[in-house]
């Protein structure tokens, strides 16, 4: 039975990983913290990967593990560069180590968002956030230090565990009406349809980088209308700009205007779609 190592198992995608795995595969589970069947794995320690790597010899090594709190990178930049840039590039150094594969799951945030169309694997990247830089670094190390790799860029993820949705449903508990950015244009993607992506790009030698967010695109406010609808929620949506937002927060970091990532690579190398992003929001909240 091959053996997967999951970092982050306790975050939506690594849930999300062992659900649609199953018992398919031996899984080692890692985390910050300890629990009954989780180790705890500090990945911004080489030597600590390394050791853990050798004993464990993985087949395949998921890395979901990062610092995405998008604010707090802002506030510390050396901590997002261990967790986001030298995390990768200890699992990369160990994967290459025992043979194993990395799929490693990068962002949209590696992009400055001032796109006017979907973003391409083939595109340049330009990170203007902490989170976005220290992430786009980690990419680099796996493609400097790993043999056999994938890096999966997602966005607006959603999933078992704190998101967007989950906020939007709570706060509609407390509030008839609610503010909400209207030009920041992106695919909202459920943790369960990245997890089915990533069960089917990593058994094949398909390696390089990929989208892999679902189909079709919105905006937050009108994702928020639509979170609600599916809900029955008579909750009242303002529309506002990134810049009347960022008056009312003003300790918030930039997003991108523009973060729909075209999953081209996908489709030229095996054909593969992800569901429209109502469809999985349909079946997340069902």
């Amino acid at each position: 039975m091959r053996k997967i190592l999951v970092t982050g198992c306790n975050g939506q995608l690594g849930r999300a990983i062992q659900k649609e795995y199953g018992n398919e595969v031996e899984f080692i589970l890692t985390d910050v913290v300890e629990g009954e069947k989780i180790s705890p794995l500090n990945i911004m320690d080489l030597e600590e990967v390394l050791s853990f790597v050798e004993d464990k010899k993985p087949d395949v090594i998921i890395n979901c593990a990062a610092a995405t709190n998008v604010d707090g990178c802002e506030k510390d930049w050396d901590f997002a560069y261990k967790l986001n840039a030298l995390g990768p590039r200890n699992l990369a150094i160990a994967a290459s180590k025992v043979g194993a594969k990395l799929v490693h799951v990068s962002t949209d945030y590696v992009f400055p968002g001032n796109a006017t169309k979907p973003i391409t694997e083939f595109d340049q990247p330009a990170p203007i956030s902490a989170y976005g830089k220290t992430k786009y670094e980690g990419e680099k190390f796996v493609q400097q230090f790993a043999d056999k790799w994938f890096i999966v860029r997602t966005a607006w993820l959603y999933g078992d565990g704190k998101n967007f949705v989950k906020t939007m449903l709570s706060l509609a508990e407390t509030h008839d009406e609610l503010s909400v950015v209207c030009d920041q244009l992106g695919s909202p993607t459920s943790a369960v349809e990245l997890a089915r992506m990533i069960h089917h790009l990593e058994p094949t030698e398909n390696y390089g980088i990929f989208h892999g967010t679902c189909e079709g695109d919105t905006n937050w406010a009108d994702f928020t209308e639509e979170i609600f609808k599916l809900k029955g929620i008579n909750v009242k949506v303002n529309h506002v700009t990134s810049e009347e937002y960022k008056k009312m927060n003003p300790a918030s970091a930039d997003r991108p205007h523009y973060s729909i990532l075209d999953n081209y690579m996908l489709r030229l190398t095996s054909g593969y779609k992800m569901a429209d992003w109502k469809d999985a929001l349909r079946e997340y909240l069902a």
